[in-house]
Formats: C-alpha cells, structure tokens, sequence
C-alpha cells in the first residue's frame, strides 16, 4: 500500500469523514526541496467530519497532522490541509 492510501486509511478511521480526498501532488513539486524520486512526498488533503465541529482551523490541521505522524515519519515531506466541519 503506498502512502496516499496509508493516509487515506488512517484519516477515514480517525476522522470518519462525510467527505476525503487526498491527492499526491509530489509531480508539481519535483526538483524541489523534500521531492524524491518516485514521489509520494507532497500531498494536499480535503476533509469533512464531525469530528471537527466547534474546532478552529489550527485545532483542525494539528488533528489531521497528528493523526498522519506515522506518514510523516514513513516520508511524507508536505501536506496541504483543507479540513472543515459539515455545514461549514
């Protein structure tokens, strides 16, 4: 499994999202500082749960990197965050 679905994984158990979409984005970003050969360094995540009603948008981005430390740690270099609540 490579870490766009380990991410995907992770964030549906965690977060038991309305809505997911992770993207690699590492193409866009080759030749750059983090990129590697093969990619699966740069990623932008688009979630939605309930799980982060009442939260601020801080609180959200630390849940969502908290949750992906493992990712980080296996890789990942970048990870843009657009979380939200339902009805947000």
């Amino acid at each position: 499994m490579g870490l766009r679905e380990q991410i995907e994984v992770k964030l549906a158990a965690t977060f038991a999202p309305v809505s997911l979409l992770v993207q690699d984005d590492s193409a866009q970003h080759a030749g750059h500082s983090g990129a590697r050969e093969g990619g699966e360094t740069h990623f932008s995540v688009t979630i939605v749960s309930a799980a982060f009603a009442g939260k601020s948008r801080i609180e959200m981005h630390r849940m969502v990197n908290e949750a992906l430390a493992d990712a980080f740690r296996a890789g990942v270099h970048a990870l843009a965050i657009r979380a939200s609540a339902p009805q947000d």
